[in-house]
């Protein structure tokens, strides 16, 4: 068994790469081989999101604070709130973030595939970001 103390890894930036706006990255487990699950504790300001992105193997996300919106492609923009769990899954090309007034955090879970726990692609831009009704 292996204990990771709190605050014994440091916070990281999200990259302008993957990411919109402010966002904190925590990286509190990765998996030892042969495991495969890693987790994040991902904070968004207002307004901040990911790029649209897949996982090979999905992704599970439990949000512990705030208010966000997350859209899978096709699908409506939906509301998350905190005590909320998001399946995406795999292969699913999707995007999650903070509303644009409220700041929210989440964990997020994923498993390695090959090498790969996640593809980036372009940015969410303002306009799709803010378009359309969100569902609750």
């Amino acid at each position: 068994m292996k204990v990771i103390r709190s605050g014994s890894q440091p916070s990281a930036a999200g990259p302008p790469a993957w990411f919109t706006g402010t966002v904190r990255i925590d990286t509190p487990f990765a998996a030892d081989q042969p495991g495969r699950a890693s987790g994040a504790i991902v904070t968004f300001e207002p307004g901040a999101r990911t790029a649209w992105h897949t996982h090979p193997l999905g992704q599970t996300l439990i949000v512990t604070s705030g208010v966000g919106w997350t859209r899978c492609e096709g699908g409506p923009k939906v509301e998350i709130r905190a005590g909320d769990v998001v399946v995406c899954p795999a292969q699913h090309r999707h995007w999650h973030g903070a509303t644009a007034t409220t700041a929210m955090t989440h964990i997020a879970i994923a498993e390695m595939l090959d090498g790969r726990v996640v593809d980036w692609m372009e940015h969410v831009d303002d306009a799709d970001y803010l378009d359309g009704a969100v569902e609750r």
